[in-house]
């Protein structure tokens, strides 16, 4: 099925319906504020739900939002000269970035409408550059509207959520996104059945799975592993398999931007292949190194958190086939799998399971414990019991 043209900014949003209500009335003029604070589990389209009210913001039609005039086209591809989207890989924002972003806010608008300041991974603000940012959104100038995206409100400051208006976003069902990659992407049912599915409500991850047939084999791998956890041989080539697949897989995505960013940096000081380098160019090569390191180091790690939440799907399935709870599973293709995990335990101990994959994901991305030996640990504790 080929893939249908949005109606409006606001088909880019899934199973959002009364976010999207809210959030078209305060275009339209009611309930407008100057700060809004986008919050919803990972995958549930927060910085989507952003743009897509900044383009109603900026749009030429009325109803605003309508999805098709060169506003909504500029707002919606990133390039609108009014609307800036603060993004970033590294481990977090710091205050430089947010004093830049607070001195370009206080600019006029180059339109007639609006300056708005969207900032993706709020979460990621380090106390300085959350207090700086406060500064800007306890006085703000007259025709800025800053919108900032997190997890949840424990994410920010205090003093910050509270002058926010809060938009509140949902996981939407597999069956709502589905619906979006067969609607908007062209998708062929079946497969986007699967992909919504799998990716549990992440409209990204769906895409990617949708998109790649790399990644939905990737995902087959390691689901599969709670089956085959039987011995410790086992569970230490399962470690080392979800170390060198995920690593893989980041590099992938990582290394075209790397080798991009440098070509741009060594066009920018003129440096030529065995030519002379400009006295500033070797500082500046070593932090545009230190930065791509850093930003591997996250992918990475976004890459096996990932899979983690695939074997955590496994052991839900395998609580809700033992416990007679209803519904398709989200591994239907592996039932048999399942199955086979819920002969060799028990709904309690793959509750336990689950806990301790959120323990590993907590130690590798909150106390750097290193990936390989976080996951061997992890793998061992999952093995299946000893009859």
């Amino acid at each position: 099925m080929p893939a249908q043209p949005i109606r409006s900014v606001w088909d880019t949003l899934v199973g959002q319906r009364q976010a999207v209500e809210s959030l078209r009335a305060a275009a339209s003029g009611h309930g407008m504020s100057h700060a809004f604070l986008f919050t919803g589990p990972p995958g549930s389209g927060r910085s989507n739900a952003a743009i897509a009210f900044a383009a109603a913001l900026e749009c030429e039609q009325q109803p605003p939002g309508c999805g098709t005039c060169h506003s909504c086209h500029t707002v919606l591809a990133v390039s609108h000269a009014d609307v800036t989207v603060v993004r970033t890989d590294r481990l977090s924002i710091g205050v430089d970035e947010v004093r830049d972003l607070v001195r370009r806010s206080a600019l006029a608008p180059v339109g007639r409408r609006w300056q708005v300041m969207i900032v993706e991974d709020a979460d990621r603000l380090t106390d300085q550059a959350a207090n700086a940012l406060l500064k800007a959104i306890e006085e703000p100038t007259d025709r800025t509207v800053w919108m900032l995206c997190a997890p949840t409100v424990e994410d920010l400051l205090p003093t910050i959520r509270s002058r926010c208006r809060l938009v509140t976003l949902t996981t939407p069902s597999a069956e709502e996104v589905a619906d979006f990659l067969v609607r908007t992407d062209g998708i062929d049912a079946a497969l986007a059945s699967y992909c919504a599915r799998a990716s549990q409500g992440h409209i990204g991850r769906a895409r990617a799975l949708a998109r790649d047939e790399g990644a939905r084999n990737r995902r087959k791998e390691v689901v599969s592993y709670p089956a085959r956890l039987t011995t410790l041989a086992s569970c230490m080539s399962a470690a080392q398999n979800l170390v060198e697949t995920t690593q893989e897989e980041a590099d992938l995505i990582t290394g075209e931007l790397d080798a991009r960013e440098r070509a741009d940096l060594d066009a920018s000081y003129g440096v030529v292949e065995r030519g002379r380098r400009p006295r500033e160019y070797a500082p500046a090569a070593a932090a545009l190194e230190r930065a791509q390191k850093t930003r591997a180091k996250r992918r990475h790690l976004d890459v096996v958190d990932r899979g983690l939440m695939d074997l955590v799907s496994v052991y839900r399935d395998a609580i809700a086939v033992a416990t007679g709870a209803g519904g398709a599973l989200v591994n239907e293709e592996i039932r048999h799998d399942v199955e086979q995990v819920v002969r060799s335990s028990s709904p309690e101990l793959n509750l336990r399971r689950i806990g301790w994959v959120f323990d590993a994901r907590e130690q590798m991305l909150e106390f750097n414990v290193p990936v390989p030996l976080a996951l061997e640990s992890l793998m061992v504790a999952l093995k299946a019991p000893t009859r």
